[in-house]
């Protein structure tokens, strides 16, 4: 038999993981930042590009497109080569990948603080960098595809079947979630509205959990584990069951976000029904991971690799106990919306995907720099203060969603709310400490790990390219061999495996978001539902690039406790389809830090707004939420609206050519009637008028001025249906 020699690519892997490392202590320095605004809400006043709504998307991604991402990179192409017995296909692909994945991280770095963004939760970032993050994870796919056909080890162990999983579903979710109609470079939206856009989008959120932040780390745990425990998977059966379950039971769950939403009713059923039934592959994969470990816990005991990785699959498998919980109605009745869900996602992240990384970082460094690692007593310390960072974090805001959800709810003796909004927040403010604290200790944790890291790394050789020999991989029947298992037989079929994985996913897809796109019954219109003027489209879209709906829902929920203190018309109307229709994007929300705003428009005044907006605690006290003094100063570029409202009407927002025409005179007008109603209050006027005394001719008129556009939006908010009974008033047609 002929044994070839080739050269595993190392170079690549130290790469990602330079970056790996990089990324996590900003991505978790912009997270503890955010945790302290809790406190401190102007701790960055006046400072728009560090402002809690810009700096939130900013964060998620940094977690897990740079972070966790280049994480899953490093060690897919770790592994990858040694699975197959080959170097990657192409060091070009494996560089463009590189390169072009800090590119996009980078370009995050810089739109998003600038308030360039979608608002779709995970997808924020705006069209030509979408575009990039196709292309790139595009080369990723071909570059592992090319490696599997060209191996010389026969049959695809199970890692490699999860990173294939997660190469096909991560692209289809991405391409159809990120369809949106450019206006200019930086500005685009989405193709879908309200409801259908809802779905579409945590059919992707959900997945994007699912098919980035869990296969691909399952994958690494099915190589890494057995690896650091020097043990076998604990069963071949059980990784065959895992992963076909779980790629076609996840791709349905995403509906179990928008429970008691103005989703139909099927596809929230089918929602849960999917997400009850995820906890069994879900811990069998937990399962097949701890058990992987029999025989070695005298090793977990001292080697901090293992401890890592027994806190990780168990964290794993405490979130994927919790994701069902949370999806039966009456658990989402009191979690959604609240601080619970954030304890929910940050046992995932820190553990699962935080603890993974870092053990996996811990075992592969000294490998690959050929030494030992710097400090054991580090690596454990690391261990033990992110450990009691976790519990610190978590646990507080289990309790704070909770209060929240109860205090929301409870009605006084005379059947009234028993609290106001500002009440809760005030009460919560000591588990918002907690979280910091918790949050302090975690990165803590991974500053001892970068000085432990750099030290290895200073005690070692210069990574070079891994000499390795292996067979020549010999030509087999394509037909199944007598004896031969389906599913062995599959492994040495990587098309037709990736084939199948892919049909797996998109039957989940086509089920759920076909109907509610092609049905016009799903989504009920009604009459009185206009769209916005184009003032107010201009609103929406400072409400957009503010980062508003992070803070803010837009979705009363059918719940006596949510009509009697957010609608407040009288009317205690739930939110209805029909009011969507023209949302592009949709902004219901997935947290409420501040009380939602569906039913907004007319409950308070335009000065009001103004005050609120200059300084919250003025007219709010307690108030966590930050000042937005800018808005008030920045003179408004009005120069797209136009090119906005004609890429409306190519979404079916039915605005004539001649409300286009008339779009400036129409704003001006609006803008006017605030500006007056603003002026009726002496100290707004006086100040205005000062100010245009000391600037003169540089003076920007208050009505050309964001504000004005930003009220606009908001005093329309809910006004659509604003009437003494919606029952008879509304005609709906079906």
């Amino acid at each position: 038999m002929e044994v070839q020699q080739f050269y595993y690519d190392n170079k690549i892997v130290k790469k990602f993981i330079y970056a790996t490392m990089l990324w996590g202590i900003v991505g978790f320095s912009i997270g503890l930042l955010l945790a302290f605004m809790f406190l401190f809400p102007n701790i960055t006043d006046g400072i728009s590009w560090l402002s809690f709504g810009r700096l939130r998307p900013l964060h998620t991604n940094a977690v897990i497109f740079a972070f966790v991402g280049n994480a899953i990179f490093a060690g897919v192409y770790y592994s990858l080569q040694r699975l197959l017995k080959t170097r990657m296909a192409s060091d070009f692909l494996s560089n463009f990948n590189f390169w072009g994945w800090q590119a996009i991280i980078v370009a995050a770095a810089i739109t998003l603080p600038l308030g360039y963004t979608t608002s779709k939760e995970y997808a924020e970032l705006e069209w030509p960098i979408d575009i990039a993050i196709a292309l790139v994870w595009v080369a990723f796919g071909a570059n592992m595809i090319w490696t599997i056909l060209k191996r010389r080890q026969r049959h695809l162990y199970v890692a490699v079947w999860f990173y294939l999983g997660t190469f096909v579903t991560v692209a289809v979710l991405h391409i159809f979630n990120s369809l949106e109609l450019p206006v200019n470079f930086l500005k685009s939206y989405s193709v879908y509205a309200g409801v259908q856009d809802a779905l579409v989008q945590w059919w992707y959120g959900h997945n994007a959990v699912a098919f980035f932040l869990t296969t691909p780390f399952l994958g690494l745990m099915y190589y890494f584990v057995p690896k650091a425990a020097n043990r076998p998977v604990y069963s071949y059966r059980l990784s065959i069951v895992h992963f076909w379950s779980l790629i076609f039971i996840y791709i349905w769950a995403g509906p179990h976000h928008l429970l008691y939403s103005a989703l139909p009713d099927w596809a929230q059923n089918l929602g849960v029904a999917f997400s009850v039934m995820l906890i069994a592959p879900s811990w069998g994969g937990m399962i097949n991971g701890l058990l992987t470990l029999r025989g070695a816990w005298d090793k977990v005991r001292t080697d901090p690799v293992l401890k890592f990785m027994v806190v990780a699959i168990t964290g794993y498998g405490m979130a994927t106990f919790e994701g069902p919980m949370l999806s039966l109605k009456n658990v989402n009745a009191i979690a959604h919306f609240s601080d619970w869900v954030i304890a929910h996602v940050h046992v995932g992240a820190l553990a699962w995907n935080g603890f993974l990384t870092f053990g996996m970082l811990y075992w592969l460094i000294p490998r690959m720099f050929k030494t030992k690692l710097f400090s054991r007593g580090l690596a454990n310390f690391h261990f033990w203060i992110g450990t009691l960072g976790i519990v610190i974090y978590a646990l507080p805001m289990y309790i704070a969603g909770f209060v929240q959800a109860l205090m929301w709810k409870e009605f006084n003796e005379e059947g009234k709310l028993a609290y106001t909004f500002l009440d809760t927040v005030k009460e919560i403010v000591p588990m918002y400490w907690m979280r910091a604290i918790g949050g302090s200790l975690f990165i803590l944790g991974a500053i001892v790990m970068l000085y432990n890291v750099v030290m290895t790394i200073r005690s070692g050789s210069k990574v070079t390219d891994e000499l390795a020999e292996a067979p020549a991989l010999t030509k087999v029947p394509k037909r199944r061999q007598r004896g031969e298992g389906y599913h062995t037989w599959l492994e040495r079929k990587p098309v037709k495996l990736t084939i199948y994985a892919t049909i797996a996913i998109l039957i989940g897809g086509i089920v759920q978001i076909i109907p509610t796109l092609l049905v016009d019954s799903n989504i009920p219109t009604i009459t009185s539902v206009k769209p916005y003027s184009p003032l107010e489209l201009e609103g929406r879209d400072l409400y957009i690039r503010e980062g508003c709906v992070g803070c803010h829902s837009q979705m009363i929920r059918p719940f006596r406790s949510e009509v009697e203190r957010y609608d407040w018309t009288g009317n205690k109307q739930y939110s209805m389809a029909g009011e969507y229709v023209y949302d592009h994007p949709f902004l219901w929300g997935s947290k409420r830090t501040g009380p939602d705003l569906l039913r907004i428009g007319g409950k308070y005044s335009d000065a009001w707004h103004f005050n609120h907006m200059y300084d919250p605690q003025s007219t709010s006290s307690g108030s966590i939420m930050p000042r937005y003094q800018w808005l008030i100063k920045n003179k408004h570029d009005l120069s797209e609206t136009e090119s906005k409202m004609r890429a409306m009407v190519s979404l079916g927002v039915p605005y004539t050519e001649e409300d286009i025409a008339k779009a400036r005179e129409s704003m001006d007008q609006q803008a006017e009637k605030i500006k007056t109603s603003l002026y009726e209050v002496p100290d707004i006027k006086e100040s205005f008028e000062q100010e245009k005394k000391d600037l003169g001719d540089k003076f920007v008129p208050l009505k050309e001025r964001e504000i004005i556009a930003l009220i606009a939006y908001l005093q329309r908010l809910g006004t659509d249906i604003k009437l003494e009974n919606v029952k008879d008033k509304l005609s709906i047609k079906e």
